[in-house]
């Protein structure tokens, strides 16, 4: 019987910072166990280990089998695990991550459920895309409008520079293999870029439903966010790799993306612009010591773990 040395299991303290993990990992035809604090990756080819505190988010695919013991892991090292379909462009489940935190989450309730602060937020998102620009006086039928052209003329660009024949943008997720070169590059990208947005908003305690573009769906904050960076990384890398008749193209694109994710410090970026978005410029990083509360009319928060007399002092 092999005996392996696994990773000492982490405390939440010991926890790396979102931003100072992995990008992403995608698995298939394995199964996944662990050994102390370490991820194990069995296949064909052997055993791998993974340190579980330094993954962002976990994309299984296809053939993927995950033991309890794993999931345990997984869930207290705060990893993100999206089920997903061959190639990672069909999304069928999620586990979320561990969070200790739930200022975020308030104030994106707070601007989602309030239509003037709602509109804010949506513009606050556009005007990242239209930086030299004035968008604060645009109503969201004029914004759309906008986006949909911005992306038209990416397209165009990008078709041109790389000499790639382009249509439009068909999604067809029950027949990945029947899209263009482009289009399968495409799903195959934004499945990797979903993945990343959804581990960021969840290790941030936001939720992925609630979103101030999209709307309705149990994703729709990820697609906001995701949106943010489709023109700079996906996009480019679709034509690119069309235009080099990459043998696999999925596989090629999941690279091009983690690598690119990595280069341009993506995960940073999405941190960085989910705070700016929800917290109005006053947010405060996480106090790990003192994240629960409990509610008060007239004060606002009070220590929980106390026990209060009538008059509202603690023993």
């Amino acid at each position: 019987m092999e005996i392996r040395a696994g990773v000492e299991k982490p405390g939440i303290q010991a926890l790396p910072r979102v931003q100072d993990r992995m990008t992403f990992i995608y698995l298939e035809h394995c199964r996944i166990s662990r050994d102390n604090g370490a991820i194990t990756v069995k296949d064909r080819n052997g055993i791998t280990d993974i340190p579980a505190a330094a993954v962002s988010v976990l994309l299984l695919g296809p053939g993927t089998d995950v033991t309890h013991r794993a999931m345990e892991l997984i869930g207290d090292a705060g990893v993100t695990v999206l089920w997903v379909g061959e190639h990672g462009v069909r999304y069928y489940a999620c586990g979320r991550a561990l969070t200790n935190h739930a200022a975020l989450l308030l104030s994106q309730a707070r601007l989602v459920s309030n239509e003037k602060k709602h509109i804010q937020v949506a513009r606050l998102m556009y005007q990242m895309r239209f930086p030299k620009e004035d968008v604060s006086k645009l109503t969201m039928q004029q914004l759309r409008g906008r986006e949909g052209s911005r992306i038209r003329t990416v397209y165009r660009e990008q078709a041109k520079k790389w000499g790639v024949t382009w249509n439009r943008r068909e999604y067809r997720p029950e027949n990945y293999k029947a899209g263009d070169p482009v289009n399968q590059s495409l799903s195959a990208g934004n499945a990797c870029l979903y993945g990343l947005a959804h581990a960021v908003i969840c290790a941030l305690g936001c939720s992925p439903g609630l979103g101030f573009i999209h709307v309705g769906h149990e994703l729709s904050f990820v697609y906001d966010i995701a949106d943010l960076y489709k023109a700079d990384i996906t996009i480019p890398i679709a034509f690119e790799l069309a235009s080099e008749n990459a043998e696999d193209i999925g596989s090629a694109t999941r690279r091009r993306v983690r690598d690119e994710l990595r280069k341009g410090h993506i995960l940073d970026r999405m941190v960085h612009d989910i705070k700016y978005l929800l917290s109005d410029g006053n947010w405060e990083e996480e106090d790990y010591e003192s994240t629960l509360y409990l509610w008060d009319n007239v004060q606002g928060e009070v220590s929980h773990g106390v026990s209060y007399k009538e008059d509202g002092g603690g023993e």
